[in-house]
């Protein structure tokens, strides 16, 4: 079977938004190519329901694994046995840290080559072809598959979620034989802190704080605003060091990667590591009282200014325009 095989992420009964993508894009590539789209659930009490629902967003199977959820290993066994039974030319993740962990492994396990931060998928003579950006996202580099299975692992929000298909999946339970050191670990507590209680990667506004803030009490300019915005709260990796601010809200290279519809920059330079991590943002208003700042040069709106007056000023008109 020549097809697209992609592992879908849940939590709580919902798919991850990544993975939703992942699925849509494949649909769209397998098309393209002339195969099947196929994706892959592994947890413990996944309904019919939810497995059939990935049929519209062109999965037309779902195989069902009752397995440990949140781990990638077990995933990795899974994964590899249907792409060793089923002769899958590709396996196609989401981004995230999970996603990467079980790509390197599937590669690792079937022998085939993998690429991570995938920003776009294009189909070329019947087979697809991967776009990655390289060299701090100053060049774009297209890698092709010879033989093996293709990995491909995409960036944060690089595929776009679309109901593309026209009903229910058709869904196979599938029982894989768990190698031992697959169980040796076990999830104990799941869940984190990001920011206010919201997941940065799914935000449509951010609020990034920088050492501009001064303090971490300052911290709560921030995030007044974007309580106003309807949005989240981010930081960079520098205030993160230096205990102002959760990791979980870091953006950059040993952050997360974000790509919301609007990202206000308060007191942030813009070094290179926190720019490969926002710079996809549709809309990018930096504030900063220095005019020679880095992030200007990427930003679409700039304001030399004192952020310390113009957030609150900010935060209120936007408050009164919404009339709360």
């Amino acid at each position: 079977m020549s097809g697209i095989l992609t592992y879908v992420l849940h939590y709580e009964g919902e798919f991850n938004k990544n993975s939703l993508g992942a699925v849509s894009e494949a649909a769209k590539r397998a098309s393209d190519i002339g195969a099947e789209a196929h994706a892959v659930v592994v947890g413990e009490g996944i309904s019919d329901d939810l497995a059939k629902s990935l049929g519209r967003y062109g999965a037309t199977k779902v195989y069902r694994a009752n397995a440990p959820e949140g781990l990638a290993q077990p995933v990795v066994d899974v994964m590899a046995k249907l792409i060793g039974d089923n002769g899958y030319d590709y396996a196609l993740f989401g981004g995230g840290l999970l996603g990467f962990e079980i790509g390197a492994g599937v590669a690792a396990r079937v022998g085939g080559g993998v690429t991570m931060e995938v920003t776009e998928i294009k189909a070329q003579d019947g087979k697809l072809v991967a776009e990655r950006p390289i060299l701090q996202d100053s060049a774009i580099v297209d890698v092709a598959y010879d033989g093996g299975v293709g990995v491909i692992i995409g960036r944060l929000n690089a595929f776009e979620i679309e109901e593309s298909g026209s009903g229910d999946a058709q869904v196979e339970d599938v029982d894989v034989q768990l190698s031992d050191f697959s169980t040796k670990a076990k999830v104990i507590q799941r869940g984190e802190q990001r920011g206010a209680d919201v997941n940065i990667e799914d935000a449509d506004i951010l609020v990034g704080g920088g050492r501009g803030l001064g303090k971490a009490e300052n911290f709560s300019l921030a995030e007044d605003l974007a309580n106003a915005l309807g949005g989240a709260v981010a930081a960079t990796r520098a205030v993160v060091d230096a205990g102002w601010y959760p990791y979980a809200a870091q953006i950059g290279q040993t952050g997360k990667t974000v790509a919301p519809k609007l990202y206000l920059a308060a007191g942030i330079s813009g070094a290179i590591q926190h720019k490969v991590g926002m710079q996809s943002s549709e809309n990018i208003v930096a504030i900063n009282k220095d005019q020679n700042a880095p992030i200007f040069e990427f930003s679409d709106l700039g304001v030399v200014g004192d952020l310390h007056k113009i957030l609150p000023k900010l935060t209120d008109a936007i408050k009164a325009k919404k009339g709360s």
